[in-house]
C-alpha cells in the first residue's frame, strides 16, 4: 500500500508563491502518475495538475495554468506543486494522489493552503 506525505501547505496573501512537496513509500516501484487534487468547503474534490512519468507528461486544470507548476522525481517518487500568482479562491485542502499500474489509487492526508485577499 502505497503512503503519501504531503507538506507546504500555509497562510499567504494574494500574489504570494507556495511550494508543495509529496513524498511516497511503501510500494512505490508501481506508481506512473502522480497527481494535486484541492477541495474548497462545500465544494467537491478537483483536479489541479499531474505528472505522467509513463508518457513524460504533465497536465493541469485551466483554473492553474500559467500559475502552477508541477514536477517530481520519478527515481524517489515526488512530486511538488509550484503555486505562484495564489489568489483567495485556491484557498483548499490540497491533497496528493498517486496512481500505480497495478490500478490502484492512494491519498495522502492533505495540506491546507488558505490565501487571504
Amino acid at each position: 500500500q502505497v503512503q503519501l506525505v504531503e507538506s507546504g501547505g500555509g497562510l499567504v496573501q494574494a500574489g504570494d508563491s507556495l511550494r508543495l512537496s509529496c513524498a511516497a513509500s511503501e510500494g512505490t516501484f508501481s506508481i506512473y502518475h502522480m497527481g494535486w487534487f484541492r477541495q474548497a468547503p462545500g465544494k467537491e474534490r478537483e483536479f489541479v495538475a499531474g505528472i505522467n512519468w509513463k508518457i513524460g507528461s504533465t497536465n493541469y486544470a485551466d483554473s492553474v495554468k500559467g500559475r502552477f507548476t508541477i514536477s517530481g522525481d520519478n527515481a524517489k517518487k515526488t512530486v511538488y506543486l509550484q503555486m505562484n500568482s495564489l489568489k483567495p479562491e485556491d484557498t483548499a485542502v490540497y491533497y496528493c494522489r498517486a496512481t500505480t499500474t497495478l490500478a490502484t489509487l492512494s491519498w495522502g492526508q492533505g495540506t491546507q493552503v488558505t490565501v487571504s485577499s
